[in-house]
C-alpha cells in the first residue's frame, strides 16, 4: 500500500499543544441556500408579541381599568388566563363552553377570575371584537364575584 507523501517527504507538522485558537463562527446558510433564519420583526415591535401575549395584555388592560374603580373590593383577587376550561363543567354551566369563571376566596386562597383564551378567540370575529369580548367576560366575572350587575362594575358594559 502506497501512502501519499509530501513533496519533500517531511512528516506533517502536529498542532501545538494548548487551547485551540479562537475562530469566530462563520454564518452558515441553510441547506436550500435561502439564508440564515431569524426573526422577521425586531423584539420591540408590537407585532412581535404572540397572540397569547396580546390576549394577556387585553385582560391586564381591563383589570387595570376595573381596579381604578373597584380597587378595595378587588384587593387580593388574582386574575389569570388559561387556554381552555377544564373538561368538567361547573354544575351551573349547562350552555356551551364558558369564556371565563370566577372562584370566590375560600380556605385561605384568594378570589380568582379566569379568562379562557381559546374559546374567546374562537367566538371573536376580529381583533376589535376580541377586545370587546375580553372586556365583557372580565366585567361579568367581577360582577359575579362582587354580587353586582355588570353595568355597576363598568358603566360602558355591553355598549
Amino acid at each position: 500500500m502506497h501512502h501519499a507523501s509530501r513533496p519533500d517527504d517531511r512528516p506533517e507538522p502536529r498542532p501545538e499543544p494548548g487551547p485551540a485558537p479562537l475562530v469566530p463562527p462563520t454564518r452558515r446558510r441553510d441547506r436550500r441556500g435561502r439564508g440564515v433564519r431569524g426573526p422577521l420583526l425586531p423584539p420591540g415591535m408590537p407585532a412581535y408579541r404572540t397572540r397569547a401575549e396580546q390576549f394577556d395584555d387585553l385582560v391586564l388592560d381591563v383589570v387595570e381599568l376595573l381596579q381604578r374603580r373597584w380597587g378595595p373590593q378587588l384587593a387580593g383577587t388574582e386574575f389569570a388566563v388559561e387556554d381552555v376550561p377544564p373538561s368538567e363543567p361547573a354544575p351551573w354551566e349547562s350552555d356551551g363552553v364558558p369564556l371565563g369563571r370566577c372562584f370566590p376566596a375560600e380556605s385561605g386562597r384568594p378570589a380568582r377570575v379566569v379568562v379562557y383564551r381559546r374559546p374567546v378567540d374562537f367566538r371573536a370575529a376580529d381583533d376589535t371584537d376580541r377586545a370587546d369580548l375580553v372586556r365583557d367576560v372580565v366585567v361579568e366575572q367581577v360582577a359575579h364575584l362582587l354580587a353586582r350587575t355588570p353595568e355597576e362594575i363598568d358603566p360602558g358594559y355591553d355598549s
